[in-house]
């Protein structure tokens, strides 16, 4: 087994009917812009209900059609936010509790060590997240991160942290289920180690056309010039 073998993202998801949500944070091969992708899946009526907006360099996800919402909690949340040197990334409403901690100067893992796995036994649901730090002269750093269930019952939260540099051509994927089931079984080990291209549209529709087409909902994709701070969005819903 080679430990540091590097897979596109379609080996990963093709094939695979359910991934659950997922995050991609890497480099591009050429080492001049750092990737970020966040999607979603659902299996039911409540989860499909659901589109990407973008304000302004923050990312939100709002139903799309309000008259079908059962639980919003767990639904409704900004997936992404920007402040100063720093991009945020989560599947659930923590990216506010990172974002509140990080600008009182406290830090990504003490922010996540306030918050557990989703409320939602049995799968329990776990949290991930990623930060991403531009503050280097050159490159930059990333930590990921994965709150889970210690056991069966949701009894205690385990929390994993992994903290990145940049590496040009490479990427971290992780993602909240294994595959589909009943419990769902959630993600183990490491994030997984992938390869991103230099181009933000191969890089879009390689995640899109490899995620199952009956559970896959939205998909955003953002390339940030690492020496101009510049960035390049995509924004894929299956509701339109």
């Amino acid at each position: 087994m080679d430990v540091y073998e590097t897979k596109p993202m379609k080996e990963y998801l093709s094939g695979n009917p359910y991934v659950g949500r997922g995050i991609v944070i890497g480099c591009s091969e050429d080492g001049k812009k750092a990737a970020i992708a966040y999607f979603i899946m659902g299996r039911s009526e409540n989860s499909r209900n659901r589109v990407f907006v973008e304000q302004e360099e923050d990312l939100m996800i709002k139903p799309f059609d309000e008259s079908k919402v059962e639980d919003p909690s767990l639904i409704i949340y900004y997936p992404i936010r920007k402040i100063d040197h720093e991009i945020i990334v989560t599947n659930g409403d923590q990216t506010d509790t990172i974002e509140r901690y990080r600008i009182e100067g406290a830090s990504f893992e003490d922010a996540l060590m306030t918050r557990e796995f989703e409320p939602d036994g049995p799968n329990w649901t776990p949290r991930i997240s990623g930060v991403l730090n531009f503050e280097q002269k050159e490159g930059f750093r990333y930590k990921i991160s994965i709150l889970k269930s210690l056991d069966a019952e949701g009894s205690h939260c385990s929390r994993y942290f992994f903290d990145y540099s940049a590496k040009a051509g490479l990427g971290h994927f992780i993602h909240t289920y294994i595959t589909d089931g009943d419990p769902i079984p959630t993600f183990m080990g490491e994030p997984e180690r992938v390869s991103i291209p230099d181009n933000i549209d191969d890089f879009t529709s390689e995640i899109w056309d490899n995620l199952d087409k009956d559970n896959k909902i939205s998909l955003y994709t953002r390339y940030v010039d690492i020496a101009t701070g510049k960035a390049e969005n995509r924004l894929i819903n299956k509701n339109k």
